[in-house]
């Protein structure tokens, strides 16, 4: 569910509230243009929304008198992909114009909905997480997610189907400690039976859940999406890549968010009295990594491995041959090393 969907909802709960308001103020309840507002109205109306158009000095938008959203107007996976884009958006600042209308649209998309998916919606909102950076992407399905946000909320274990990364199916039974939505992929934390371990599994990788009818106590403090990010920056990969780059931790971890790279700071060796940090990074592919390189615009020295000196080399070449210009000097790949 997108943004704009979410602040479409929003606006109707804004309309809902009774009289004419202006297309400024909805503009600036929903922190958006003007324009923006017309397109949103037009969508409401291609919906059989009556949302009338008042002109005049005092003119703007209103619904017709006594209309109400329909209690059975949405689907279980329509009420969740909008609940989706109502808590990603309430994600950001609180105290924002949008921020207030995804809290109340929210609010008044329970009310209007069947007791029994509000229940299950509200153990969706009481365990789902999101990182900085959501983004909505990867599809899951609306009973697997609904049925691990219960389980998590009622803290009892899961039995599921899982397919991992090489294609090898699985049954595992699970202890769900957080639901957590990051770059687009939703991802469960939780307790491993199979492996007495704490695990995180991608929902789209979850063919089935059974939830089984005894408890468990989850760990005191835990924080799902912090050890969701950590782990991901520290998962075996392909590659492993060390790298020095001068500065400060707090000057270049901006620069590489924790999710690819962990870092700490090292001892310069004399007579550099300058700070430098060690950032460690690991990968499946090598190729997206030069040119973060050159993009933090700082002093570097690749450790290992030399592959990624090599790939540093054809950036370099590329560049060059570029600013030479294509009419300057013939271009060549790079040559193998």
């Amino acid at each position: 569910m997108t943004r704009p969907t979410a602040r479409v909802l929003a606006l109707l709960e804004l309309l809902q509230a009774g009289g004419t308001h202006t297309v400024g103020e909805l503009a600036g309840r929903l922190g958006v243009d003007e324009r923006t507002v017309r397109r949103y109205v037009t969508h409401l109306t291609d919906l059989d929304i009556p949302v009338r158009s008042v002109r005049g000095r005092y003119g703007g938008y209103q619904l017709a008198p006594g209309y109400r959203m329909p209690p059975l107007m949405l689907t279980d996976d329509e009420a969740v992909a909008v609940l989706l884009g109502l808590l990603t958006n309430r994600g950001a600042d609180r105290s924002t114009a949008s921020g207030r209308a995804a809290d109340s649209a929210t609010a008044k998309l329970r009310r209007v909905l069947p007791a029994r998916l509000t229940a299950r919606l509200d153990a969706l909102i009481n365990t789902v997480e999101f990182t900085a950076d959501a983004r909505p992407e990867a599809a899951v399905e609306t009973a697997v997610l609904l049925r691990l946000a219960e389980a998590t909320r009622e803290h009892r274990p899961v039995a599921i189907d899982y397919t991992d990364r090489n294609g090898r199916p699985s049954e595992r039974t699970v202890h769900p400690y957080g639901l957590v939505d990051h770059s687009g992929r939703w991802y469960l934390t939780g307790q491993d039976s199979n492996s007495d371990e704490l695990r995180q599994f991608r929902l789209d990788r979850i063919t089935a859940v059974t939830t089984l009818p005894e408890t468990f106590t989850p760990p005191t403090g835990f924080e799902p999406a912090a050890h969701l990010l950590s782990a991901l920056a520290t998962a075996p990969y392909r590659h492993e890549v060390s790298i020095q780059v001068q500065g400060t931790l707090s000057q270049v971890r901006p620069l590489l968010p924790a999710t690819i790279a962990t870092m700490h700071e090292i001892d310069s060796p004399p007579p550099d009295t300058r700070p430098w940090v060690r950032v460690r990074i690991r990968a499946e592919q090598l190729d997206w990594i030069p040119p973060v390189l050159a993009g933090l615009n700082r002093p570097f020295v690749i450790e290992h491995p030399d592959t990624l000196k090599d790939a540093v080399r054809a950036l370099a070449y590329l560049l060059t041959a570029a600013a030479d210009g294509p009419y300057q000097t013939h271009w060549q790949p790079p040559p193998a090393t």
